[in-house]
């Protein structure tokens, strides 16, 4: 884990993503997807770091997917150290962010809170 890489601004877990070798995250300007990134657009034009800190609940862009929309609505819940702390232990305990692709344990989920329960505890 590279916690240093922190949560993107639509909440998705840079700290854990394969591709993490050579993105430096949102900011950086190394994301692939910088210049057509709509939560990054929309948290600019809102003047916000994170979707987590706005107080609309909306699903633009990647916040349109479970995974994200939990990772930054578990941050708005708790923080995002407390969000960064549990990814942390489950990666201790082997659960894995990108295990194919950019799929893994966190993706297999269609209730939101089962999501945030599961980030919470790493078991299902």
């Amino acid at each position: 884990m590279k916690r240093e890489l922190g949560i993107a601004r639509c909440g998705l877990a840079c700290c854990l993503c394969s591709e993490n070798a050579v993105c430096g995250g949102c900011n950086s300007g190394e994301c692939p997807d910088n210049d057509r990134c709509e939560n990054k657009k929309c948290s600019l034009e809102k003047g916000v770091a994170h979707c987590y800190e706005c107080p609309e609940d909306c699903t633009k862009g990647l916040l349109g997917r479970i995974k994200a929309y939990a990772f930054s609505l578990f941050a708005k819940r708790y923080g995002e150290e407390q969000l960064l702390d549990c990814l942390e232990r489950n990666e201790q305990r082997g659960v894995v962010y990108h295990r194919e692709g950019i799929n893994g344990d966190y993706d297999d989920f269609d209730d939101v809170e089962e999501l945030i329960a599961f980030i919470q505890t790493g078991v299902r």
